[in-house]
């Protein structure tokens, strides 16, 4: 959960929609785009966030082991390029070739999308189920430093229990990382 009166996307609520987003591929995405997938997962992250950094690897797993059971990821980077310039479009594409990435990788510019989603962390992962409710809000696991000290594998636990029929064990989780680097003005 998010600290105390804090808005935030409630579970059951549906994916906000978006249009156009560029991916780092070249092609322009909205929600519909993955219409015939069982389950979205709509992560926010960045390129100069340590927290990303050291779970995009966990993500690219992730993708690769749900991908063939209708599970489709897609990170969207919200931040303020101009005051964080590591977080450019054009360093977004060095970025995800760099971690080989397997799934789109958006620029959200004018970061009406991370508000859509009251998104305020990088990384901070949103599942929709197949009619696109929230199921699922919160962290990858609960050790972003070490993966060999990984107790609780939140985001694997919901895809799972999401596939299988059930509800995620946890449904919301609160997200540690950095803050996402909003605009001036």
């Amino acid at each position: 959960m998010q600290q105390p009166g804090m808005d935030k996307l409630s579970i059951g609520s549906p994916a906000p929609s978006f249009e156009g987003l560029p991916g780092v591929d070249g092609k322009s995405y909205s929600l519909g785009d993955f219409a015939d997938k069982e389950l979205l997962v709509v992560v926010f992250g960045c390129n100069h966030c340590p927290y990303v950094q050291a779970t995009v690897g966990r993500l690219v797993e992730l993708q690769e082991e749900f991908g063939g059971r209708g599970v489709q990821f897609v990170m969207i980077n919200s931040n303020d390029a101009e005051n964080y310039p590591e977080d450019s479009f054009e360093k977004m594409k060095e970025w995800a070739q760099r971690w080989g990435l397997n799934f789109p990788y958006l620029r959200d510019e004018s970061q009406e999308v991370a508000r859509a989603y009251k998104a305020v962390r990088t990384p901070e992962v949103f599942v929709f189920d197949r009619k696109r409710e929230l199921r699922f809000h919160g962290p990858i696991d609960d050790n972003w430093q070490d993966p060999s000290k990984v107790s609780k594998r939140y985001l694997r636990d919901a895809l799972s229990a999401l596939l299988e029929g059930n509800d995620p064990p946890e449904q919301e989780v609160h997200a540690v990382g950095c803050t996402i680097k909003w605009k001036t003005g």
